[in-house]
């Protein structure tokens, strides 16, 4: 869900500026608009990266800690989805504020007012704090988890009789291939998001320079647009590496069809 924000709430307001160059809609339902999109696009990359860090911690004990890890956890998974949802709303609620509508002699333009609303200094203050806490902390830690459970499963050995080898094998197999999808998300989710992390970073700390250089416009475009694709990575590195996932996509078009020929009917 947080993956579909970004790009279906993001792209009407990049092609609004790529070929209107001004905000659609004034006045109040404008300004309500103007702060809905800015907090529904925000919201997707606060949310995954809260979704890649306990999905790396439940994989770490799978394979370190199996005999003290349970499968049936489906309430700890929904309080963590739904705690993670609470946490990037409260971020991007606090990162929304700012934001308004500017009128110009010739168009009308959505932009956050940082320092009318917060002060000078916070803009700086927030995006460091955001980038430490949400972008290079838990990548950090997410790779240091990936990293232990490569080397346990590749020291493992399964000892026993041979059925209970086949079956210990057929286990280790499944927690390679989850791992597998789950590296992959993690580096689609660090070379998406790390670029246009550099790119801020250079914007707000560099912006004498930057603002006057033709390679960072580039730069800043390129991030931009691989922080959008991320999007759309994210599905298709899952159908890539799990059958549950191509089999849930099955079933569910299954069920649409049904429903489409009951109404039909």
């Amino acid at each position: 869900m947080s993956d579909m924000l970004f790009p279906m709430f993001g792209f009407p307001w990049i092609l609004t500026g790529l070929f209107v160059d001004s905000w659609l809609i004034s006045g109040s339902l404008g300004q309500a608009t103007c702060k809905l999109l800015s907090f529904l696009q925000g919201i997707s990359p606060t949310v995954s990266i809260q979704s890649l860090v306990p999905i790396a911690v439940d994989r770490f004990v799978a394979v370190v800690f199996p005999l003290s890890y349970r499968v049936n956890s489906s309430k700890v998974c929904l309080s963590l989805i739904i705690a993670s949802w609470i946490v990037g709303i409260a971020i991007q609620l606090l990162y929304t504020l700012p934001f308004k509508l500017v009128k110009y002699p010739d168009r009308i333009v959505n932009r956050p007012l940082w320092s009318e609303v917060f002060g000078a200094s916070f803009k700086n203050q927030y995006f460091v704090a955001f980038s430490l806490v949400f972008v290079f902390i838990p990548l950090v830690l997410i790779t240091i988890l990936y990293i232990i459970i490569y080397l346990k499963l590749k020291s493992q050995r399964i000892p026993g009789e041979k059925s209970q080898v086949k079956v210990g094998q057929q286990r280790e197999r499944r927690e390679r291939n989850v791992l597998r999808m789950a590296i992959a998300i993690v580096i689609g989710f660090a070379i998406c998001w790390l670029s246009i992390t550099i790119s801020g970073t250079l914007f707000v700390f560099a912006s004498d320079i930057t603002t006057s250089s033709c390679g960072f416009t580039a730069f800043r475009f390129s991030a931009s647009l691989m922080a959008f694709a991320n999007s759309a990575i994210n599905p298709c590195i899952c159908f890539i590496f799990s059958a549950n996932y191509r089999q849930g996509l099955q079933h569910l078009y299954s069920r649409m069809r049904a429903g489409t020929k009951i109404r039909q009917s």
